[in-house]
């Protein structure tokens, strides 16, 4: 068993699905059901595996675990896989949404429901291979390649304005993307690999971090997004469809703050600690000014879409503050803001599947009606706000604790997102929910069903749990963050030495 390459069998085996759906060729309503039943099935074997590589993992190794290597494109490019306890999680949370993903779409999509699936399959292996990749160039084919499906996802199944959301993300992260392409290149010239692992023991001249640092921002500010490069995002989640959104928002956004724990702090300390206050004055207007916008939305899923580059904003900020507590508050915050966003937007599709409108003055007094989506509501917007016993509160207070430590001022500007996130949160949930049931609409609105009940439940707990015992995310991060925050200061301190003895 532990000759089996489990990193590979985990990335692949949603293509499984695939083939098995291609076979399906007919097209009645028996095969829609098969097609169906194969993705959930398929998302969720795959999470079950995912489970199983998560119990062979050693959270006291701070080192890559599990790794296979096989020879691609000679000493250029090399299959190289493997986790450690800054990627591990994410890829469990992948594997954990998926399902909840097709389980929403199970009878919103009534239109090319084998391609939909498809795509959410492909999907699903380009994201893990982000996750699980340990060679530059594979990460970067993974970290584009899943454009693709998302693109078509939007493109195809969004709302009026989808093929102008679709280009418009497609374009913004292929832009964005081209600068880290030539920066690996650039990399493999000095280092003579793409081995992530060789790369990560191997000193960049100070003056080339500063260009590769520029390169990889380019692609991970964009892919989070960071203000002010974020203005495809409200775009993208409003035309997406349900299941888009969820994964939009609780895996494709994260992709920018693992690049940066990847590849920027690591590899390019020096250029890393030079660009910090820069990072840090983006991350505070990300904070404050997208909570502001999200406080003049009418739109459901805008409103939601803005808190997600304001909750982004901490994350940035924790990981450049440079010290434990900072980066294993940005691990955690990503973590929770992928269970508690995607819990969010699956609440907007339920109410979107019974009255197909995401206007907020649409709605009202839903409690009367529905007093279970009610709770579970309550439970995810107190999560997006930061309440004590919710997840989404250790992973703010923790990067609020480590940016304290690097810098005061930031620190207390930040803190006014927490704020702000409140009144954003609670004036949509009044307005949603609370108040008069007067409209005729609404009067006849269904509660959740058992099939939304299955989808919500475990989120919910999820949330809470993480929120009272946030340990097993914590103890999972410490060991890998401890080297990364330990590799990082030593390369400081013999910058600082050689700068001294230089006359």
């Amino acid at each position: 068993m532990s000759d089996m390459p489990l990193l590979s069998i985990v990335t692949f085996l949603p293509l499984a699905g695939v083939f098995l759906i291609l076979w399906n060729r007919a097209n009645d309503e028996v095969a829609i059901r098969n097609i169906r039943m194969v993705a959930l099935v398929t998302t969720v074997f795959t999470f079950l595996v995912s489970l199983f590589v998560w119990g062979r993992f050693d959270p006291s190794n701070p080192g890559f675990q599990m790794v296979e290597e096989a020879a691609w494109m000679g000493d250029f490019v090399g299959y190289r896989m493997g986790v450690d306890g800054i990627s591990m999680l994410f890829v469990i949370l992948t594997t954990f949404l998926m399902p909840f993903c097709i389980l929403a779409s199970w009878n919103s999509v009534e239109y090319r429901v084998k391609e939909y699936m498809i795509a959410f399959l492909v999907l699903e292996t380009l994201m893990i291979g982000v996750f699980c990749a340990l060679d530059s160039v594979l990460f970067y084919v993974f970290f584009e390649a899943g454009l693709i499906p998302m693109y078509i996802i939007i493109g195809v199944w969004g709302g009026k304005r989808r093929i102008y959301a679709s280009y418009k993300f497609f374009l913004y992260t292929l832009l964005g993307s081209v600068l880290m392409m030539v920066a690996i290149m650039a990399m493999y010239f000095d280092a003579g690999t793409t081995d992530i692992a060789v790369l990560l023991q191997h000193s960049f001249p100070a003056e080339m971090q500063t260009w590769l640092w520029i390169a990889f921002f380019a692609s991970f500010a964009v892919k989070m997004p960071m203000w002010p490069v974020h203005t495809w995002l409200p775009d993208a989640h409003v035309e997406a469809p349900t299941a888009g959104s969820v994964i939009l928002a609780g895996i494709l956004l994260k992709m920018g703050g693992y690049g940066f724990l990847r590849f920027s702090v690591p590899m390019f300390p020096l250029a890393s600690a030079d660009f910090a206050p820069f990072i840090f004055a983006l991350s505070v207007v990300a904070i404050i000014y997208t909570s502001l916008v999200a406080l003049m939305q009418q739109d459901i899923k805008k409103l939601i879409a803005y808190s997600s580059v304001a909750h982004m904003g901490f994350v940035t900020m924790g990981i450049f503050s440079m010290n434990v507590q900072g980066i294993q508050g940005a691990l955690f915050q990503m973590i929770s803001h992928g269970i508690v966003s995607g819990a969010l937007f699956l609440c907007v599709g339920v109410v979107y599947d019974r009255m197909h409108t995401r206007e907020i003055s649409a709605y009202g007094g839903l409690v009367n009606r529905m007093p279970a989506y009610a709770v579970a509501f309550l439970i995810f917007t107190m999560a997006n706000v930061g309440l004590p016993g919710t997840s989404g509160f250790v992973g703010e207070f923790l990067t609020l604790m480590g940016a304290f430590q690097a810098n005061t001022w930031v620190a207390f500007f930040a803190a006014t997102g927490v704020i702000l996130s409140a009144g954003y949160a609670l004036w949509l949930f009044r307005r949603v929910v609370f108040g008069v049931l007067d409209k005729d609409s609404l009067k006849s609105i269904l509660d959740l069903s058992l099939r939304e009940k299955v989808i919500l439940a475990p989120l919910v707990v999820l949330t809470i749990f993480y929120g009272v015992y946030p340990a097993p995310i914590l103890d999972a991060t410490a060991a890998s963050v401890d080297l990364l925050v330990k590799n990082y200061q030593a390369a400081i301190d013999l910058a600082s030495q050689t700068a001294q003895v230089v006359p």
